[in-house]
C-alpha cells in the first residue's frame, strides 16, 4: 500500500506535470494565456493520479504504470520543443 500512495504522490507530480505543460503548449493561443488555467488545473490532476495509483495491483505496477505515463508526457513536450511546435 505504501508503494503505490509514494508511487501515486512522486510519480503522479511528474505526470502532472507533465500534463500540465502539454496543456500550457498544446492550447490554441499563445502559451502564456494558458498557464494559469493550466496552474489551476495541476492539483485536480495530481490528486487524480495519486488516485489512480491504488488501481493497480501493487506498487510495482502503480510505478511502472504511472512512470511510463510520466516520461512518456516528458517525451512529447521535449519533441514539441524540439520540432519547433513550441517555443
Amino acid at each position: 500500500m505504501w508503494a503505490r500512495a509514494l508511487a501515486g504522490i512522486v510519480a503522479g507530480f511528474f505526470l502532472a506535470a507533465a500534463l500540465t505543460g502539454l496543456g500550457c503548449w498544446l492550447a490554441p493561443g499563445p502559451w502564456q494565456q494558458a498557464l494559469v488555467p493550466s496552474l489551476v488545473a495541476f492539483i485536480p490532476l495530481w490528486i487524480a493520479a495519486a488516485t489512480a495509483a491504488f488501481a493497480f495491483g501493487n506498487g510495482r505496477r502503480a510505478w511502472a504504470g504511472l512512470g511510463l505515463a510520466a516520461v512518456t508526457g516528458f517525451a512529447l513536450l521535449w519533441l514539441l520543443r524540439g520540432s519547433g511546435l513550441a517555443q
